[in-house]
């Protein structure tokens, strides 16, 4: 067996800013370091169409301490990606160059290759027909209907419907929960227009969904909730199946509290408080039109996905 290769990935998202550093070899995954930031990248570009300097000052500062990490750990291959909000902004260009300061050079992927990475990082290790992985954004969501374990298939994974849409919980929450806490009828409306705009991708699925899994910090979030968990355990939320009833029941409590009472809400991250009304209100339309009663929560994600992917070749959607 050949000595494990280490690997680091970095994830700058609309809300937050993630690294993973991992030993890759034939056995798998072996996690060496995981962070997580809540840099607040996108917020008030929905409204703007611009990335704020605050919020760009913030992953830059995130970045350069990553940076030293992972040359602490000594992660031959570093991969970083920026995704939704420096997609869509104006001046994300310019905010890439500027990262290159910090020694670190995202690359900026389309919402389908984030999609695709997203799928090989959440069924890794795992074998099923059918599986739906959603990962909800703070500008976007990626869903992804694929099989793994195919013989024949590039990584034995299978894409059968695969598409990001700009739905997330930054961006439902600046459009429609202007209210602290939410209306009713801001809820009613918001969860409308998710709705309607997922709607199209499950009415042109050959095959319904038999299994869900979701990723990223909301789903993780409302699970941590769900457990009561104080102090947040990576190990108890993977793999934790979320019930629809028990997601309804959080998205009603959480949707009755103020920010500030958000923010003290058991398993919640306080940082996350300002967008999980609007993340639960994706997650449960996602699950609705899924036709499914639950969904698995995992720890594995774009992460994996990236740090998996050594040669650029995850799968294409068939």
């Amino acid at each position: 067996m050949s000595a494990p290769e280490r690997r680091a990935a970095i994830d700058i998202g609309t809300v937050t800013t993630r690294l993973l550093v991992a030993d890759i070899d034939e056995s798998g995954v072996t996690e060496v370091s995981r962070r997580a930031v809540i840099t607040h990248l996108g917020e008030g570009w929905t409204e703007t169409g611009v990335l704020s300097e605050a919020g760009m000052s913030r992953v830059e500062e995130t970045l350069r301490a990553f940076a030293a990490e992972v040359g602490a750990l000594g992660a031959g291959r570093v991969t970083a990606v920026a995704t939704s909000a420096v997609r869509d902004a104006t001046n994300g260009a310019a905010f890439l160059e500027r990262l290159r300061a910090t020694g670190i050079a995202p690359e900026v992927i389309s919402g389908e290759r984030e999609a695709l990475l997203t799928f090989a990082g959440a069924t890794f290790g795992g074998c099923g027909d059918h599986t739906l992985v959603v990962d909800i954004g703070g500008g976007s969501t990626e869903l992804v209907l694929g099989s793994t374990c195919r013989p024949g298939a590039d990584g034995g994974i299978e894409i059968e419907a695969a598409r990001s849409i700009d739905v997330g919980a930054r961006r439902v929450t600046e459009l429609y929960l202007a209210a602290d806490p939410p209306t009713a009828r801001e809820i009613d409306e918001a969860a409308g227009w998710v709705a309607d705009e997922l709607r199209p991708f499950f009415h042109g699925l050959r095959v319904r969904p038999r299994e869900m899994v979701a990723v990223a910090g909301t789903a993780t979030g409302l699970a941590a909730i769900d457990l009561a968990l104080e102090p947040y355990d990576p190990d108890r939320v993977h793999g934790y199946r979320l019930g629809g009833h028990a997601l309804l029941d959080i998205l009603q409590q959480l949707s009755e509290l103020t920010l500030e009472e958000r923010r003290r809400v058991a398993g919640l991250e306080p940082g996350r408080a300002g967008v999980i009304v609007g993340g639960a209100i994706v997650l449960q339309a996602v699950l609705a039109l899924a036709g499914l009663s639950s969904t698995l929560v995992s720890e594995h994600d774009i992460l994996y996905g990236m740090l998996l992917d050594a040669d650029g070749s995850a799968a294409t959607e068939q």
